[in-house]
């Protein structure tokens, strides 16, 4: 597991759009924005989204969560 980019393999729950990066915007649609389909640096739901993801990985390979007491 590359844990160093898993942020960017994680599938969000929410729908997230975002207006075209400065510099690659396209001419032919300059009033487009673009979908977020994946988790990406710096979203509110990167943290979230990944813990689910990971601990979901670990729950379906044997392990189990601790009581907090």
């Amino acid at each position: 597991m590359d844990v160093k980019s898993a942020f960017l393999y994680v599938k969000i729950e929410e729908e997230v759009y975002v207006c075209q990066p400065l510099g690659f915007e396209d001419p032919d649609f300059l009033d487009k924005v673009y979908k977020v389909e994946k988790a990406l640096y710096r979203l509110d739901q990167d943290p979230r989204a990944w813990y689910e993801t990971f601990s979901t990985y670990l729950l379906d390979n044997g392990f189990y969560r601790g009581k907090i007491e």
